[in-house]
């Protein structure tokens, strides 16, 4: 039975439980018994109690048989793959996954042991296999769909009798003296805090993940080569080779995510910003319902449709024009940090408007009102009261603003180039971490080498920028808001 199907079952048994227990909780109360709790509240408890230990056995269960086979299946690999097929075991786990994505198929054609032949049906009904496999593999999937089959079932059968023991336990503890809406507020604070801490965890665990293959990566290169270095070459190595082949140097990719940055934040803070003016002072009730849905529109465009902006149009229009400007000679690279400055300022506006529109209209009524009791126009009541009051909240969105342009990928790469260079020339290419970590995770190395091991060791840098920016937002926004409320 498929996971989708098992829960769809418990989703039906429990609204089940949630009507039987509200009806027998109503039952009681026309009897004239008075009850503890509401009956919905006797309704939502069978609920919970009923849909909640199920699926907690059930994910369990799932994540538990997933272990077990992919031990089992990896059990089996080495002796073979040292023998016949010397490949690294993580591809022949992949191969085996592979084989298993179409279970039905695997099973259709069972006469077939060749993985050669097997490929060639694969490839006939749609579904691309690895060139490189052995025979082998076929029989450990084959092995793996069939014990995945029956531990499916066991689950499910385990997994249905917990609902319905659940189910009836709680439908006859249904009694006027039975606290329900205690024990559901319980049940949802505890909802509540699970997930927060699975929040939490996830955080934490995607640090720790980087941060030791970081570490990894610091017993190879040092760190003042990787962070005083000047020079980025990695010169990938051949699989298996542990040695620092090439050259980690940061600071090329550092200068040039912050000159892109840059670039964007100059363009799309004052256009931003001055939107924001109008949207706030300026515009009537029925332009601020049409202007303002209209500018964040461009914030649901996605990224690599910006990049594909910038690569058809913005970039050969400004190679085009430098060379008009310059008779013959262009100056602008259809790559270069204007190009992709400017594209992603044109992404960053509705950010900055959206949250500085925000900030101004929270500023209290009542200092606009004095300024113009005082006879200030209302140019003047922007300038010198309405901007300077809500100035600490636009350079906390600025500073968030700023730490999107600095995570972003896909405008870089079609707009700047992956060029690691140094330069102060706006015209040039240049590229960014968020670049060569891609970069550095594609392709066939091992992933102990050097040259993989370094997109963890920039990812790791590019998250403490990030939070680090995040962190002084939030802080100004939280300390000098209070001023004004």
């Amino acid at each position: 039975m498929s996971l989708s199907g098992i829960v769809l079952i418990l989703i039906i048994i429990s609204l089940l439980g949630f009507w039987l227990g509200k009806r027998r909780a109503q039952k009681i109360e026309a009897a004239g018994i008075k009850m503890h709790s509401r009956p919905y509240y006797y309704g939502w408890y069978v609920l919970l109690v009923t849909f909640i230990p199920a699926i907690v056995f059930l994910l369990l269960w799932q994540f538990g048989s997933t272990l077990y086979l992919e031990h089992v299946a990896s059990a089996k690999i080495p002796s073979v793959t040292s023998k016949n097929l010397p490949v690294s075991h993580s591809l022949v786990m992949a191969t085996i996954e592979d084989l298993l994505a179409h279970p039905n198929l695997l099973f259709s054609i069972s006469e077939v042991d060749n993985y050669n032949k097997l490929r060639d049906i694969y490839t006939q009904h749609g579904f691309i296999l690895p060139l490189q496999g052995a025979d082998y593999m076929v029989k450990i999937a084959r092995e793996w769909a069939l014990k995945a089959n029956w531990l499916g079932w066991c689950g499910a059968v385990l997994n249905l009798l917990i609902a319905f023991l659940c189910f009836g336990v709680t439908l006859l503890k249904i009694k006027p003296k039975e606290r329900a809406r205690n024990r559901v507020e319980v049940i949802i604070k505890i909802g509540l805090i699970t997930a927060s801490t699975i929040a939490i965890l996830t955080t934490i665990g995607i640090v720790l993940s980087m941060l030791f293959q970081t570490i990894s990566f610091f017993k190879v290169v040092p760190l003042e080569t990787f962070f005083l270095g000047t020079v980025w070459d990695p010169r990938f190595s051949a699989a298996g080779s542990d040695s620092a082949v090439g050259q980690f140097g940061l600071l090329p990719l550092l200068a040039g995510t912050f000159y892109i940055a840059l670039v964007a934040m100059i363009f799309a803070v004052p256009v931003g910003l001055f939107a924001a003016i109008y949207i706030s002072e300026y515009a009537s009730s029925r332009a601020r319902a049409i202007i303002k849905p209209l500018l964040e529109v461009l914030a649901g465009i996605p990224t690599i449709v910006y990049g594909f902006f910038a690569l058809i149009t913005v970039g050969p229009f400004l190679r085009d024009l430098s060379i008009a400007l310059a008779g013959g000679q262009g100056f602008i690279m259809a790559q270069s940090i204007f190009t992709a400055g400017l594209v992603m300022g044109i992404m960053l506006i509705p950010f900055v408007s959206s949250l500085s529109d925000d900030i101004i209209t929270a500023v209290p009524r009542s200092l606009r009102d004095g300024s113009y009791g005082l006879g200030a126009t209302r140019s003047e009541t922007i300038k010198k009261v309405v901007v300077p009051a809500a100035l600490p909240g636009i350079i906390g969105a600025i500073l968030l603003t700023a730490s999107r342009a600095i995570g972003e990928t896909m405008i870089v790469v079609l707009a700047a180039g992956v060029a690691a260079n140094l330069t102060i020339n706006p015209f040039d290419a240049m590229t960014t971490i968020t670049i060569k970590i891609v970069n550095q995770l594609t392709g066939d190395l091992e992933f102990n080498s050097p040259q993989t091991l370094v997109a963890f060791a920039l990812g790791m840098t590019l998250f403490v920028l990030t939070l680090l920016m995040n962190i002084i937002a939030l802080y100004i926004v939280r300390k000098y808001r209070e001023q004004y409320e």
